[in-house]
């Protein structure tokens, strides 16, 4: 009787354990600034540029960019599918394309978090949940 307490006892410590490893951590927007850094410079410097002010005439600036302030599901919709025609950024007008990028709703919500909240903007969150919401399109 003694050896079946133990046991059942064990296995609950052990399910437990195993529940609080397979959790989630929670989101923060600190941790997301610092993972989207990682990704704009592998994925973004070359055409925004080191300070997000991007390349006069070809690729719009992310600094201080009234579009990315404009609206959140845009730009999230940017990232995933690219953007083509003309574009409209801080009063100039830009017209190159922009492939989408095949990165996870982390990823997106993440290189979003750190453009909208790096190079003079301070705009909010952007969580992966919005992005998974974005996808449906």
């Amino acid at each position: 009787m003694i050896t079946k307490i133990f046991i059942g006892l064990a296995a609950s410590v052990s399910l437990l354990s195993l529940s609080s490893f397979q959790q989630k951590t929670k989101f923060t927007l600190k941790e997301s600034i610092e993972r989207g850094k990682d990704i704009y410079i592998t994925h973004c410097l070359t055409c925004h540029m080191e300070q997000g002010e991007g390349t006069d005439g070809f690729y719009p600036p992310l600094a201080q960019s009234d579009y990315l302030k404009a609206n959140k599901k845009k730009s999230i919709e940017v990232v995933l599918y690219g953007a083509s025609g003309p574009m409209k950024v801080n009063g100039y007008e830009y017209d190159e394309k922009m492939e989408g990028f095949a990165f996870t709703d982390e990823q997106v919500s993440d290189v979003l978090n750190y453009v909208r909240n790096s190079f003079g903007n301070k705009e909010s969150v952007i969580t992966p949940e919005e992005v998974k919401e974005a996808r449906k399109k």
